[in-house]
């Protein structure tokens, strides 16, 4: 009975680790990438839904539905053992790593659209006269046109 609470209380700590690290994932992508309030309230809301699916889980599978105070004692136990020990070393890594792919990405993608601004400049180059021209003369055409009275013929009296 004993050795079967002790390896419930080791689950619940395993439990908190695996929460720490989800609360870490969430603050990983916070400081990788900007994002709204709005993005962040559902981060929030899917990290308690998680975490409570990972306790649920956890209380039905290894310990047949029942809530004891072990089971939260471990828990705040493996979240702080997580974040003590490993938070810190891991959110470096992957913020380190999150950047040094965001800006191979970046140069990818620099690298890639050189030949379509080339082709952007030249069709820019080809049409800008003649779309400018057409424009131009538009407007002062529509000025113009605007700026006309005409005036009703007016009807011959014969006497």
């Amino acid at each position: 009975m004993i050795t079967n609470q002790a390896f419930l209380f080791l689950i619940f700590i395993v439990n908190g680790l695996i929460i720490g690290f989800l609360f870490d994932f969430f603050r990983i992508l916070r400081k990788s990438f900007k994002t709204r309030d709005f993005i962040t309230y559902l981060e929030d809301i899917a990290f308690w839904i998680l975490t409570g699916f990972i306790v649920l889980y956890s209380i039905f599978v290894f310990n047949n539905g029942e809530i004891r105070f072990f089971i939260f004692l471990g828990i705040a136990l493996g979240v702080v053992l997580y974040m003590t020990i490993f938070s810190n070393s891991i959110i470096k890594v992957s913020v380190f790593v999150i950047q040094f792919i965001k800006n191979i990405v970046k140069k990818i993608i620099k690298i890639v659209s050189i030949p379509f601004s080339i082709i952007l400049k030249l069709t820019k180059s080809v049409f800008h006269k003649p779309v400018s021209f057409i424009t131009l003369n538009g407007k002062n055409f529509f000025k113009n046109f605007k700026n006309l009275k005409i005036r009703p013929k007016q009807a011959k009296i014969t006497k």
